[in-house]
């Protein structure tokens, strides 16, 4: 017994017989030292007690105090088993806490699939009862009573089953479920080395919405919703490898005409809405099977599938023609666009990707060619179109850098005494092999290449030159590209012209069109009134052509309005002409501008334009553009002139 009881003890005091719950505590195992202290005090005392005063032999004495020192063991051992629950109950309550206070969920479960552990925020998230999800609970049962609850509408067995076979075989498994209220809840159960899982569930809602709007934004564009070009190229593959024999595919280029313009002109929120009211029409004239996508800037495309024959792509073209044709409200701005679409069809065309979309591009370069406002189907030809293109920008930069351009001027005329006021400085591209080559045909590629900036700057300081061979009244008129415009150096260019020519800044006169002064923001504002601040003269050419309203008349400093030629022309019709030139000429008046009628080429129209108060004219009736030589000839100072110098 005292073996045991020493043993026993011994255990006790180098905590060998202590739970899970932990170390002892110092100062408890103190108070056992303190104890054991005083018990062996005792025995002692009750020895040489027992041996003093009674008649007990030795050995019962001896036992006397074993009997006494057991009674101290057992009364040890009941305090240190209080404490030890007490240590047990508040570590437990302290694990509670702690798990019921982490933001995801827990369950743990054992070897047989039963709950050991389940805290709080887990019973949130499903809307479970306490009394079901509790220690012993099954997963079975627990999970039916997420479907009870809503929170799981599979098959439970069959969860279940899967779930803990993979436990078994030792595989974590990863899942995310839906909960109640569209939330994503994340499952993750990690098999344990003595049996058994932990399962923790976590609400991953918001990291969900922000990967689905990441991978969104990776597919879709972001102004208009529709599909980018990485998602297009997807789809456009898939239905490719997905094309039966006897069917057709059509993939559609489409391209917003004269978006740059609108956008320049109005800004870039007008031009955005313009883009979402395109891509919300667009979308509406398409099947369920077909497909729209904005591929970026105002190039749409579209995937026609299945297609039994070009009669249906072209109802779908036209359809999509009447849709964006009719005006759109953008922003306080009435605005009526049009479209230029290339078409190539499917596996006639072409059955790979790359090959198609070409044909498809070589065809939308077939209908701008063509004058824009329409759509052509892809043709062999077509290549050869785009190949001549790429060679007249390449012969365009050999003739910048060869001098292979020249100025041709085109006088303007007085309506009351026929003289001439000032000439219009026309560039003009003879090429060595075929000829004169239509402004019309480079002047597009220039924009498009950049190269204007160079041409305009040519034209500047040629005809700034030639005009102080004029005399002193006689204007000289350069027009100005909105590329140049919208250029930081425009101003210092006029001023460098001006300079080296030696002519009064008030005989130059750049001509801006529409598409250039609508756009009234504080940067077109602030290069007019640089070039005024220069001295020179403003004209608004090509007016009534463009999206604008007559508001910003009242807002740019123009010195003269160019009435465009298509109201000239159509001046002795029944038409609105007479009446918008009327209209015109009333505000110029009003305001001290001058008036410009261009493109009059009979006696009749410079009469009614004269009757209706405009102030000068300009067109073949009096003389076509002519050489720089030509002019001098025209200009009576000049002649006279040359005369007395001969």
């Amino acid at each position: 017994m005292r073996r045991l009881g020493i043993h026993s003890f011994g255990r006790w005091l180098h905590g060998a017989a202590a739970a899970p719950a932990g170390d002892v505590d110092p100062a408890e195992g103190r108070a056992m030292l303190k104890w054991l202290g005083i018990g062996s005090a005792v025995l002692v005392a009750c020895i040489a007690a027992g041996m003093a005063v009674t008649s007990l032999s030795w050995r019962e004495c001896v036992l006397l105090a074993a009997v006494a020192l057991l009674a101290m063991t057992v009364g040890f051992l009941l305090r240190r088993h209080q404490w030890f629950h007490r240590t047990l109950a508040a570590e437990r309550r302290q694990l509670r806490t702690a798990v019921d206070n982490i933001p995801q969920g827990l369950v743990l479960y054992d070897a047989s699939a039963r709950i050991v552990v389940c805290n709080r925020p887990y019973l949130d998230m499903f809307g479970l009862s306490a009394d079901v999800a509790k220690q012993g609970c099954t997963m079975q049962r627990l999970i039916a009573h997420r479907q009870e609850t809503g929170s799981f509408d599979g098959d439970v067995e069959a969860f279940c089953s899967a779930i803990i076979r993979n436990v078994r075989l030792g595989k974590a498994t990863r899942q995310i479920t839906e909960a109640p209220g569209g939330r994503a809840i994340e499952i993750v159960n990690k098999p344990l080395p003595s049996g058994g899982w932990v399962a923790t569930i976590e609400d991953i809602t918001p990291r969900k919405r922000a990967e689905d709007k990441i991978a969104h934004l990776a597919h879709y564009d972001a102004l208009t919703d529709l599909p980018n070009r990485v998602l297009f190229r997807e789809r456009l593959e898939q239905a490719l490898k997905d094309l039966k024999p006897g069917v057709q595919l059509a993939v559609f280029y489409i391209d917003i005409d004269e978006f740059k313009s609108v956008n320049d002109a109005l800004g870039h929120p007008v031009g955005d809405e313009l883009l979402k009211g395109v891509a919300r029409r667009l979308r509406s004239c398409l099947s369920e099977s077909d497909i729209a996508a904005r591929l970026g800037g105002d190039e749409f495309a579209v995937i026609q599938h299945p297609v039994h024959g070009a009669a249906e792509t072209e109802r779908l073209v036209e359809s999509i023609y009447r849709a964006i044709r009719k005006p759109l409200e953008c922003a306080g701005h009435l605005i009526t666009t049009d479209a230029s679409v290339g078409i190539a069809m499917a596996p006639g065309d072409g059955i790979h990707l790359d090959q198609l979309l070409k044909n498809a591009d070589l065809a939308l370069y077939g209908a701008k060619g063509d004058g824009r406002r329409t759509f052509r189907f892809f043709k062999p030809g077509m290549d050869a179109r785009a190949r001549a293109r790429r060679t007249l920008e390449s012969e365009l930069r050999h003739a910048i850098a060869g001098g292979g351009f020249e100025t041709y001027y085109q006088p303007v005329v007085d309506l009351k005494d026929n003289k001439i006021r000032g000439c219009e400085a026309l560039l003009r591209w003879r090429h060595p092999q075929r000829g004169t080559i239509s402004p019309a045909d480079f002047i597009p590629v220039a924009e498009d290449t950049g190269l204007i900036n160079e041409l305009g700057q040519f034209v500047l300081e040629t005809a700034c030159r030639e005009a102080a061979k004029w005399p002193d009244d006689v204007r000289i008129a350069v027009n100005v590209s909105p590329v140049q415009f919208r250029g930081q150096t425009l101003a210092l260019n006029v001023a460098t012209a001006l300079a080296a020519s030696g002519i009064a800044p008030s005989r130059l006169e750049l001509e801006i069109t529409e598409a250039v002064l609508m756009r009234d923001d504080e940067a077109a504002l602030a290069m007019l009134h640089q070039l005024r601040a220069l001295g020179v003269k403003i004209a608004l050419d090509d007016f009534g052509t463009g999206y604008s309203s007559l508001s910003y008349l009242h807002r740019f400093p123009f010195d003269k309005i160019k009435i465009d030629r298509s109201f000239v022309k159509n001046i002795g019709d029944e038409g609105a002409s007479s009446a918008i030139i009327q209209a015109v000429v009333n505000i110029a008046t009003a305001s001290n501008m001058t008036t410009t009628a261009e493109g009059v080429e009979q006696e009749w129209q410079r009469e009614l334009l004269r009757e209706l108060g405009c102030t000068e004219m300009q067109g073949y009736l009096f003389s076509p553009p002519v050489s720089a030589a030509e002019i001098t000839r025209l200009l009576p100072a000049a002649r006279d002139t040359a005369a007395s110098a001969a």
